[in-house]
C-alpha cells in the first residue's frame, strides 16, 4: 500500500512557477521537474517532460529511456519554436513496483530515501558546485551559499543528447520507507537535518509532511519555486 503527498508553490520571489510534478499510485510513477529558460519556456519544458515521461511509462518503456525520449521531444519543440535560447528542465522520477523502487534523475532536483529513521540522498546533483565538492575544492556548507550554486551541468533540452547523463538507482522499498522527490527550491532553503526533522513525524500523513516541508522552505525565504512529492510505503 502506497500513500503519497504532493505540493508545489511559486515561492516568495518568483512570479511564475516553472516547476511541475506528477504522482500516480496505480502506474507506480512520481516525478518532479524544474524548468528553466526564462519567460514561459521553463514552464513549457517541465510540462512537456512530465507528459512525455508519463506517456512512455504507460507504453511500457523503462524509466531512463522515457526520460531520454522526453529530452528529444523538448529539443524538437524548442527547434520548432525557433527559440534564441533552448528551453530546459531538470527531472527526478521514481517508480515503485512491489517491494522495489527505481529512481532516475537529470540536473539538481533530488530524491532522498528515508529508512529506519535515517535520511539518505540517493541522487547526486548534476551541478557546478557538486563538481567542486567532488574535487574537494569546497565543502557542502560552502556550496549552500556559493554564487554559482544554481548552475546545472545537465538538463533535458539543453545538454547534447550524446552527453546526457540519466543516472539511475534501484533498491528495496518496504513498509516504513519513504521516497522524497523535490526541486532545489526546497533544498536551497532547508538542509538535510531540517528535512529529517519533518519526515521523522511518521504519525503525520504524507501530505502533512509535504505541507510542513514547503512551509519550512517559505519560512526560510522561499527564494525559488518549491515542489515536494513524498511517497510512503505503508
Amino acid at each position: 500500500m502506497i500513500e503519497f503527498g504532493h505540493l508545489t508553490h511559486v515561492g516568495l520571489r518568483r512570479e511564475l512557477n516553472e516547476d511541475t510534478y506528477y504522482g500516480d499510485s496505480e502506474l507506480g510513477l512520481w516525478l518532479v521537474a524544474d524548468g528553466m529558460g526564462g519567460h514561459e519556456y521553463g514552464e513549457v519544458a517541465s510540462a512537456l517532460a512530465r507528459e512525455v515521461i508519463v506517456r512512455e511509462i504507460r507504453h511500457g518503456k523503462p524509466l531512463a529511456l522515457a526520460i531520454r525520449i522526453a529530452d528529444e521531444e523538448i529539443i524538437g519543440a524548442s527547434r520548432r519554436r525557433s527559440d534564441a535560447l533552448p528551453m530546459g528542465t531538470t527531472v527526478v522520477a521514481a517508480r515503485v513496483s512491489g517491494t522495489r523502487f527505481e529512481v532516475a534523475w537529470v540536473g539538481d532536483s533530488r530524491v532522498y530515501l528515508w529508512r529506519a529513521g535515517k535520511l539518505a540522498q540517493l541522487s547526486q546533483d548534476h551541478s557546478y558546485v557538486q563538481e567542486l565538492i567532488s574535487q574537494g575544492s569546497i565543502s557542502v556548507d560552502q556550496a549552500r551559499t556559493h554564487p554559482q550554486r544554481n548552475v546545472v551541468t545537465q538538463a533535458l533540452g539543453v545538454t547534447d543528447p550524446q552527453s546526457l547523463n540519466v543516472e539511475t538507482m534501484s533498491g528495496e522499498f518496504t513498509a516504513g520507507m519513504q521516497l522524497l522527490l523535490c526541486s532545489d527550491g526546497l533544498t536551497e532553503e532547508v538542509d538535510d537535518t531540517g528535512i529529517s526533522r519533518v519526515l521523522a513525524h511518521t504519525e503525520c500523513s504524507a501530505q502533512e509532511c509535504v505541507d510542513g516541508l514547503v512551509a519550512a522552505a517559505l519560512d526560510r525565504g522561499g527564494s525559488d519555486n518549491v515542489t515536494v512529492v513524498l511517497v510512503r510505503k505503508l
